[in-house]
């Protein structure tokens, strides 16, 4: 029997949150509300939706429409994710379980658009208030996941051995 510690569940529970979160809403914006077609649409003041196919990383770099790169993202993609998965099996801190489980959600849920799709959807666009990207919930996943790791390895404070 395999026995998944309490973190790692919880790293595991966050990822798929954060896939269904992604896919859910790029379901909406593709074909409930019909982004493609409008191309975008304002929500709230400076906070738009616009549509764009990304077929680079994140925020659009390394963008290219050679066919090859769709699954060699994917491919690096998926690595990321299992890599990560595994690093969430020994986790012994909850603020590094959490950013695991952001990251590998939005890794998982952009993977999926890539494969699905050939590209990744991109539809929210802050860029009014002078923020350059259009990024969906992946992205903004991975992003919080990126600051909460770092924040973990290099600024949280850590109890010492036998102290």
């Amino acid at each position: 029997m395999i026995r998944i510690s309490r973190l790692a569940l919880l790293a595991y529970v966050l990822a798929i949150v954060v896939v269904i979160a992604d896919q859910g809403l790029k379901y909406w914006v593709l074909y409930v509300f019909n982004l493609p077609d409008r191309t975008t649409a304002q929500v709230l003041g400076p906070f738009w939706l616009s549509m764009v196919w990304n077929r680079g990383v994140s925020f659009g770099v390394f963008n290219s429409d050679a066919d090859w790169t769709r699954w060699a993202l994917s491919a690096f993609s998926l690595a990321v994710a299992g890599v990560l998965a595994v690093w969430a099996a020994r986790a012994r801190q909850t603020l590094l379980a959490l950013a695991l489980g952001f990251i590998m959600g939005g890794a998982v849920g952009n993977l999926i658009d890539r494969v699905r799709l050939g590209a990744v959807t991109d539809f929210l666009d802050f860029s009014r208030w002078h923020f350059p990207w259009v990024f969906n919930v992946a992205d903004a996943a991975i992003n919080i996941g990126a600051v909460l790791l770092i924040w973990d390895l290099f600024l949280a404070p850590r109890k010492r051995a036998g102290g």
